[in-house]
């Protein structure tokens, strides 16, 4: 899909969808046909990545299709480690605010925001002072759509491409853009109800490059001040919209970014209007640089520049994890450029 991340083609369209229930479960939105159960049904499940769920879990460890069975009681291996599509299907209202970045009303009072939603986001506009925030809860209403082609196309998508277009070679205007944008689209309550492998999906339309970390929850505001901060000093140094915050509690994944902390993943976005490349190193560098002060750790499926000694420092089970690995994969069938880049 469009975020870098593992997607589908949405049957009879060009377009990808993008799971947002993963996002709201576990801060990975790449769970594309996982669906929401409420937490009364499942307490252990409320809140927990989805990949921490499962039934059971087999290594494949030869190309001939043999497998080697591993016992549930297994600790390092569990059956939590594997994916899991929920049979439930519950109605979610999906409800979006207007607010302002800095006065106090989103980064001063997460815990707020956290506890009044079951899934809870918000997307800030570079280069302003502009939040939207997304509540996501169960819901008795009956489905309704706050849908509408002319602003969700016409002007969400073909407007808003060609003028991305037009910044690639005017670069001053990507901030008016992006509050010309949330002035449009973002300054009024919207509010949908769905079953939630409805509201979950989120049709991705543009060609982008994103970068996606997750960082220590309680680092969330002093994270996304110092981006604001550097934006502001560096001029030239443009964003595009949004920055994606999302929430997640911890778990005992060994190489899990969420592993052993409640965490916020902060996404950043750069679009590539009609295919086309925008300069995005200095942004990339300066993001990637903040992630690592605040004790970021990457999203394992997005592009980094990260090497087996920033994951040492980053997981403190990284070599018991290579052991396992190497004990599992003796030969490096498995390995490809990418996994030596990160386990050597």
């Amino acid at each position: 899909e469009g975020w870098g991340d593992i997607c589908r083609v949405q049957q009879g369209t060009n377009s990808l969808g993008l799971g947002w229930s993963g996002g709201g479960l576990g801060g990975k939105p790449h769970y594309l046909n996982a669906t929401i159960v409420h937490p009364s049904l499942y307490p252990w499940l409320y809140h927990a990545l989805l990949v921490s769920q499962g039934a059971s879990l087999t290594v494949m460890t030869k190309t001939q299709n043999s497998k080697v069975p591993l016992p549930s009681d297994t600790p390092d291996l569990s059956s939590r480690w594997v994916h899991l599509i929920l049979p439930h299907h519950h109605p979610v209202t999906n409800t979006v605010f207007p607010f302002s970045f800095c006065r106090g009303q989103v980064l001063n009072n997460l815990d707020s925001h956290l506890k009044k939603s079951e899934y809870f986001r918000f997307l800030w506009f570079p280069h302003s002072e502009n939040v939207s925030v997304i509540y996501q809860d169960h819901t008795n209403k009956p489905p309704s759509s706050s849908a509408n082609w002319f602003w969700d196309y016409a002007v969400g998508f073909y407007l808003l491409e060609f003028l991305l277009w037009i910044s690639s070679f005017l670069p001053g205007l990507v901030g008016w853009i992006n509050r010309f944008f949330f002035w449009l689209l973002f300054t009024r309550k919207k509010e949908s109800s769905d079953l939630s492998h409805r509201i979950f999906t989120y049709e991705c339309r543009f060609k982008q490059h994103v970068q996606d970390w997750a960082i220590p929850r309680e680092k969330t505001k002093e994270a996304l001040l110092e981006l604001k901060a550097m934006l502001e000093a560096h001029p030239k140094m443009v964003a595009h919209y949004p920055v994606e915050v999302r929430f997640t509690r911890g778990d005992d994944i060994l190489l899990s970014p969420c592993f052993q902390r409640d965490s916020c993943y902060m996404n950043i976005i750069m679009y590539r209007p009609y295919g086309k490349d925008v300069p995005r190193l200095d942004y990339w560098l300066t993001y990637e640089t903040i992630m690592k002060k605040v004790g970021g750790r990457p999203h394992w499926a997005k592009a980094h520049n990260c090497t087996r000694k920033d994951f040492e420092k980053m997981y403190p089970a990284f070599l018991k994890f290579c052991a396992i690995r190497e004990k599992l994969d003796p030969t490096g069938m498995f390995l490809n450029a990418y996994l030596e880049k990160v386990f050597y």
